[in-house]
């Protein structure tokens, strides 16, 4: 009972995903599609799971991924391009497409960027300015690594799988859009946090600015470090 109490929220967010998960995959509309969309989360969810022992997150980045999670389950239930909410989307910005691959999308970044920040200040130890721009970087870096696997994965399947899983509706800078959207999102995100360490932490204006200097006693590294470790090994 004591672990219940303890992972409540965690065990609730568990739960509303399967439920979201359950749902998309009660008769989809494209069923290869929602297969083919649904392999990140087998890949995910796992690692999310196991994670957890290893190296626990705050309440928040567990729920800003529940949310995007679940964002990514209802597009696999319809297809990104043929979601009912993409229309209505469509119709409010005046676009020419169903729009909600781009707010999937640009969600990539605004939900996905303050758990990579948690992560990084864990386990890199960023500090200061790093740790506002890195994330950012990370976040750019894995919305064009999918993209990379989806074109692949686009590749081995039938044509007509291939463009329901891309997804980019004629548009052939459809990728380039959807790593900018990414990365604007983790932009959006960062400078919020920013504002709220400004706002709360006194100290926050000190850390970035230290963390733009070189430390006390640093040394370059490059032919230098290499030096240093042959004579170490020609010394023994």
């Amino acid at each position: 009972m004591s672990a219940i109490r303890k992972y409540w929220y965690r065990l609730l967010l568990l739960a509303i995903f399967s439920v979201a998960w359950g749902w998309s995959a009660w008769q989809p509309l494209h069923p290869d599609d929602w297969l083919l969309e649904n392999y990140l989360v087998f890949a995910a969810l796992p690692v999310i799971l196991i994670s957890i022992r290893m190296l626990p997150l705050s309440n928040v980045s567990y729920t800003l991924i529940t949310v995007f999670m679940c964002l990514h389950v209802f597009g696999s239930h319809y297809t990104y391009a043929e979601v009912p909410f993409g229309y209505t989307l469509q119709e409010w910005l005046g676009a020419e497409r169903n729009m909600y691959d781009r707010l999937v999308h640009f969600s990539f970044g605004l939900l996905l960027a303050y758990p990579v920040r948690e992560i990084l200040i864990r386990l890199a130890g960023l500090r200061g300015f790093w740790a506002y721009f890195f994330p950012v970087d990370v976040t750019f870096a894995l919305s064009s690594i999918y993209e990379i696997i989806e074109w692949l994965a686009a590749r081995t399947v039938s044509p007509e799988l291939g463009i329901a899983f891309l997804g980019s509706q004629g548009d052939i800078w459809d990728a380039q859009k959807d790593m900018l959207l990414a990365g604007l999102g983790s932009i959006l995100v960062m400078l919020v946090v920013l504002a709220l360490n400004l706002w709360l932490n006194s100290n926050a204006w000190r850390e970035i600015r230290n963390s733009l200097k070189v430390p006390y006693g640093d040394r370059a590294l490059g032919e230098a470090k290499l030096r240093q470790w042959l004579r170490k090994r020609h010394s023994h």
